[in-house]
């Protein structure tokens, strides 16, 4: 067998109509036909869907646990493809269209992690296909777009895993039982940061070249406007608006997540956001700043930048008796009204935990379990819709130039 054995793509309507006849008058789960049944001792057969930086990390975890395999590595792009296939193993083979993937009956479940602005298609079409999904955050490219993800997600009964790992990792788990707790007090401020360093050695700037002759530029265009084809687009895609939504989709994404689930809040009611470009030549900003009201009243700031890495990301909660700081490396609680520690500005610390690994690896470690079982995972589609979401009002707070509500009742944004 051909180590990248490209399948020969077929059309939309020809793959969604073999989809619907795949679920007709057979056993289904929730509607649709499972791409199998898995026994006590299958292992979980996984495809991936676009094999970037981000993916091949992903599949380098998913091939070392014991109950999956990865048979198939998709890309646009055949140096990616092939970085794929030397993770996933000699007896995986390559595609180019997604959609077969998608096709084929053995798989069981794919790892989504094309640019933002394919999430929604390769997840909706996933799903209707019978596969479950591990899709990278955000889910979204616009928020219109989820109402269609959660129907579709919910009717399919898939098992559905979003990229925000934070809510399998053992110290933020730790983080959530004390906040539930009320070990902090009344929280009414939290401040999140995420600063990294594109300036320097990055390529920013044009240095990291692509060969477009290896790249299929339209197929991975998909749905986004007709443009030439770029080396920056293409590696920077995060920071132009047709592919993704810069840094509040790419961090603030994360640590939003995690304070909406810590103080049970779905989504703010108010957003303001300043920001522009001071190094970059991209479209979204690369310095940024993000306010965010939420009806638990309380206030979320957000600061981001690309100028240099130093504290990398945390989050800090301010409570009424003691103050939270979290990061991925570990957690602090620090008690108020205690003395200060000699030559610092806070006490020390009354609970200190630390990470002893990625929680992405937890993160895919439970998927897996879910899988198999059929539970929920620990972070659905529906709070990585609405971490998703409150980025991204934050981006429309942006454009806008002025300070947005955001509307529970009818779904929509209006001027504060």
């Amino acid at each position: 067998m051909e180590r990248d054995k490209e399948k020969s793509s077929v059309s939309r309507r020809e793959f969604l109509k073999d989809t619907v006849l795949a679920g007709a008058g057979a056993a289904t789960l929730g509607g649709l036909t499972p791409a199998r049944v898995l026994g006590a001792n299958d292992r979980i057969r996984i495809g991936v869907l676009g094999s970037g930086e981000r993916a091949q990390y992903l599949a380098s975890i998913f091939v070392k646990q014991p109950s999956a395999e990865i048979v198939t590595v998709c890309d646009v792009y055949t140096p990616h493809r092939h970085a794929g296939l030397k993770i996933a193993g000699r007896n995986a083979t390559g595609a180019l269209d997604y959609r077969a993937v998608l096709d084929r009956k053995d798989i069981d479940a794919v790892i989504i992690g094309a640019p933002d602005h394919w999430h929604k298609t390769m997840l909706v079409d996933a799903v209707q296909a019978g596969k479950d999904a591990y899709c990278e955050k955000p889910i979204i490219h616009s928020i219109p777009e989820g109402a269609e993800i959660l129907r579709v997600v919910q009717q399919s009964r898939r098992v559905v895993q979003t990229g925000t790992q934070q809510r399998s990792w053992p110290h933020y788990i730790l983080g959530k039982h004390l906040v539930d707790s009320g070990a902090l007090g009344k929280v009414t401020f939290v401040h999140t940061y995420w600063y990294q360093n594109y300036y320097r050695g990055s390529g920013w700037n044009g240095r990291f070249k692509v060969n477009e002759a290896e790249l299929d530029w339209k197929l991975w265009l998909g749905d986004a406007p007709e443009q030439p084809f770029t080396s920056e687009k293409y590696v920077w895609w995060r920071f132009y608006w047709d592919f993704g939504g810069g840094i509040l989709t790419d961090l603030l994404t994360h640590w939003i997540d995690v304070i909406q689930w810590y103080l049970d809040q779905p989504a703010p009611k108010t957003a303001t956001t300043t920001g522009d470009l001071y190094l970059m030549n991209w479209q979204c900003p690369d310095t940024i700043t993000a306010v965010y009201e939420y009806p638990g009243n309380f206030m979320v700031s957000f600061t981001g930048a690309l100028a240099d890495g130093v504290d990398d990301g945390g989050i800090v909660f301010r409570g009424t008796k003691a103050v939270l700081k979290v990061n991925r490396t570990r957690l602090a609680v620090y008690p108020q009204g205690q003395p200060w520690e000699p030559g610092k500005q806070h006490p020390k610390p009354e609970i200190l935990a630390e990470s002893l690994q990625d929680g992405t690896i937890n993160h895919i470690q439970n998927f897996l379990e879910c899988v198999r079982t059929r539970r929920t995972p620990n972070a659905p589609v529906e709070v990585g819709f609405e971490a998703a979401r409150a980025s991204w009002i934050g981006n429309l707070a942006f454009k806008a130039g002025k300070k947005l509500e955001w509307d529970a009742a009818t779904r929509k944004l209006i001027p504060a």
